[in-house]
């Protein structure tokens, strides 16, 4: 199922042989009790586990993502720790698909906050974007808690290799925790339209709850690199994946292509009737006479101030020129063929640990702790 052979440039051996023998395990041969161990619960085994979602003698872990609070890697991924009952699970999650929103925040408009009903975590829902989350989450305004251990963002549907980190909202998530100064992961599954089935981001929670594991672990012990935070992108056969590799950013992305839509699938009148659009022209009228108004009491009290235009201060809709593009991201051929990239790690099937800084370039020292932290994490699994 998986393949044995270890490269100079591959994470310890002993970690590839531990997760071939866990994986191998689930898929049906013996030692139930270490599969058990890694293998996400259905929502009916958690709710028969869950503990006090608020006890103060766990470790607080905050989960946020990019796709939206109701998403199946999200749901997977609470489930999971919730099912483990080592930790305090609180979620704070867009209430809707933010994965392309960037390390964007909601400014000078109220964000709305919803409590949402998880199994064993505290939840809440907002309609702003993942940073919006994880920063009312760390502000102390939402939680009682002052911060929490380590904010995990994720899982994502969809790779956030190389470019696409700028792009997207679940790396934002986590990188805006490293910015208040908590450890954070962000974790990605590299779904494939057609291919990929929900059932993926269990087990994509599976190959990665080692690693969280042992995050929290040592964040409590104070050996976690605290520098930088870890991107993990998982392939698209998470059970079937060669192992882990720490990885680089690559330099990767995806072309934007804009598409124009016809207008005749939006003919003018379309959003109203003649009311509405008599009515909006009355308005831009009366917006008109304001600002010829307001220019001519400037003009009475400043002298020498020369005011342009007034009497044509808008147009009506009719007279706007409008044009409709929709945004689309087109694949194009990956050039670099270093196998230490995310993406082609992930393509060759190995599950990507990138380290990534608030610099655009990682310190030789934050890449070699991070590198040590990794190797000496994932081998003791």
């Amino acid at each position: 199922m998986t393949s044995t052979s270890v490269k100079p440039n591959l994470l310890p051996p002993g970690l590839v042989s531990n997760l071939q023998d866990v994986l191998s395990k689930r898929a049906g041969g013996e030692g139930d009790k270490t599969a058990e161990s890694t293998d996400p619960p259905s929502t009916s085994e958690a709710a028969d586990t869950v503990e006090d979602p608020n006890d103060s003698s766990k470790p607080i872990v905050l989960v946020t993502n990019g796709d939206g609070i109701e998403s199946p890697g999200l749901t997977y991924l609470v489930e999971a720790l919730v099912h483990q009952g080592l930790y305090n699970v609180h979620v704070c999650a867009p209430q809707s698909d933010k994965s392309l929103s960037g390390h964007s925040v909601t400014l000078r408009e109220t964000v709305s906050v919803s409590s949402a009903e998880i199994k064993g975590a505290t939840a809440y829902e907002v309609s702003g974007t993942p940073v919006d989350c994880v920063s009312l989450a760390l502000s102390g305004a939402l939680f009682s808690w002052s911060k929490p251990l380590l904010v995990i963002s994720g899982i994502n549907q969809g790779s956030s290799c190389g470019h696409h980190m700028l792009y997207s909202g679940v790396v934002a998530g986590a990188r805006e925790a490293l910015i208040s100064g908590i450890p954070s992961l962000s974790i990605s599954l590299n779904w494939r339209k057609d291919e990929s089935q929900e059932n993926d981001f269990k087990d994509a929670v599976a190959v990665c709850l080692p690693l969280i594991n042992a995050a929290i672990r040592d964040i409590e012990k104070g050996i976690f690199p605290k520098s930088c935070f870890l991107d993990i992108e998982i392939p698209s056969s998470p059970l079937s994946n060669k192992g882990f590799k720490l990885t680089k950013q690559s330099m990767w992305r995806s072309t934007p292509s804009w598409q124009a839509i016809s207008a005749s699938r939006y003919p003018a009148g379309h959003f109203m009737n003649s009311q509405q659009s008599l009515g909006i022209q009355l308005a831009q009228l009366g917006r008109d006479a304001s600002a010829a108004g307001a220019a001519r009491r400037v003009t009475t009290q400043k002298k020498n101030v020369e005011i342009e235009s007034t009497g044509a201060a808008g147009k009506s809709d009719f007279e706007r020129v409008k044009k409709y593009f929709r945004l689309e991201f087109v694949d194009k051929e990956k050039e670099d063929m270093d196998e230490d990239l995310d993406f082609r790690a992930l393509e060759s099937g190995f599950v990507s640990v990138t380290p990534l800084s608030l610099s655009p370039h990682l310190e030789s020292e934050t890449q070699t702790a991070a590198s040590n932290w990794i190797s000496s994490a994932l081998e003791e699994q």
